[in-house]
């Protein structure tokens, strides 16, 4: 059972462990909305908080078992850093498609790495079955008290730093940070409403909620790999339903331009997961006008690769980048033409691909696909326009 004194009792517990993460203003997403920066936080993700807390809670006999714990990453290396700290054995299994990065960073902060084939789900079957056949203590990733209690301190610290705050936007994957923030603030300011924001193509809590009982998606895709997870759990699931007020969902390419927009807004690098409150302000699934809100970005720990990719989309969701695809003449000229026009525009050129193959290309004309810098939508439009208006047929944009 879930507690307020639990929560002041892990913050406690946390104080020299974990960071008090900074409130910082992000006037770019509205007059009133505040970045709570949990990708600031130690292992570079919130989840240290609830680990830390749940490691601390075992009894001596079951520290010397050791600790096993499923992750798509964050909990892994927050589990891995605490029992390393406390002096227990960790293992920790991760599906085999999480970041490099994030495996790397678990085996360096002390902790045997299993993978497993699948997803985030796929992991907590084969955590549960080790934990069975080594006799090792579980640490749930998000339905254990003491891990939603440690979640909750990010609670306490944005209301101590904003106490005027109005509305608070919590990233949700199994439920654990979300139940354990809303859990404190509705505690100490019932009037704060909490907001939860899902990946769309990880929309567990969120169907759950509809269904008005706990569902198990049968696969979940998202660039947010922290968040993806088929099944909510019974403890999160009940404590959202009581606590939260709403959730909304965001499409990856939302979360792109979240993620593109805190890099250049914010100056600050998040994770799939940690952008999806600010891509629900961006695209207006949160109502923030007139509304002093808080978007928790719980973490920060993207592989680069992944990043590269994640711009790339970001920019082509915020009309930064475009590919147009058309037909010119096959003779001498045809390209520099098309291109003065494309130079007229004001854009610049990233790459030109010319060929006489495929289906749209005959003996008269080939095929050009140019890959352009733009300002905004806008500006792709008047591209668009200006091409269109100079007689050229558009096969892709």
């Amino acid at each position: 059972m879930l507690t307020l004194e639990m929560i002041q009792e892990a913050r406690e517990a946390l104080n020299g462990v974990a960071r008090v993460t900074p409130l910082n203003e992000a006037k770019n997403l509205g007059k009133n909305v505040y970045i709570k920066a949990e990708n600031l936080q130690k292992t570079g993700a919130f989840k240290l908080r609830g680990a830390y807390n749940k490691i601390r809670s075992l009894s001596q006999e079951e520290r010397e078992r050791g600790v096993i714990a499923c992750s798509a990453g964050n909990h892994a290396q927050g589990i891995a850093l605490s029992a390393t700290t406390l002096g227990i054995k960790s293992v920790i299994c991760m599906p085999a498609g999480a970041p490099l990065s994030k495996v790397e960073a678990t085996k360096n902060y002390g902790a045997e790495v299993v993978l497993v084939p699948g997803v985030y789900d796929d992991a907590a079957k084969e955590a549960a079955r080790l934990a069975e056949e080594k006799g090792y203590s579980f640490a749930h990733p998000f339905n254990d008290p003491y891990v939603i209690a440690g979640q909750g301190t990010i609670g306490l610290e944005i209301l101590e730093q904003l106490p005027e705050v109005e509305q608070v936007v919590v990233p949700i994957g199994g439920g654990g940070l979300i139940s354990g923030i809303a859990f404190a603030i509705k505690a100490l300011k019932p009037s704060c409403k909490v907001i939860g924001v899902q990946a769309a193509g990880a929309a567990s809590m969120y169907s759950s909620r509809q269904n008005g009982d706990i569902l198990e998606l049968p696969s979940v895709s998202t660039i947010a790999d922290g968040i993806a997870v088929k099944r909510p759990g019974d403890l999160t699931f009940a404590l959202c339903q009581k606590y939260v007020d709403e959730i909304v969902t965001v499409k990856d390419d939302e979360i792109a331009t979240a993620i593109l927009a805190l890099m250049e807004d914010q100056k600050t690098v998040a994770e799939g997961a940690g952008a999806t409150t600010v891509a629900a302000v961006m695209f207006g699934k949160v109502n923030v006008v007139d509304r002093k809100t808080v978007c928790v970005v719980s973490g920060g720990n993207v592989d680069v690769t992944t990043l590269s990719r994640v711009i790339t989309k970001g920019l082509s969701k915020s009309g930064r980048i475009v590919e147009f695809t058309t037909k010119v003449s096959d003779k001498p000229g045809s390209l520099v033409q098309l291109l003065q026009i494309v130079s007229r525009t004001g854009a610049n050129v990233i790459s030109v691909n010319h060929s006489r193959e495929g289906k749209e290309a005959n003996v008269h004309f080939c095929l050009i696909s140019m890959v352009l810098e733009t300002r905004n939508a806008q500006h792709v439009d008047d591209i668009e326009q200006a091409l269109i208006s100079n007689g050229y047929q558009l096969l892709q944009h």
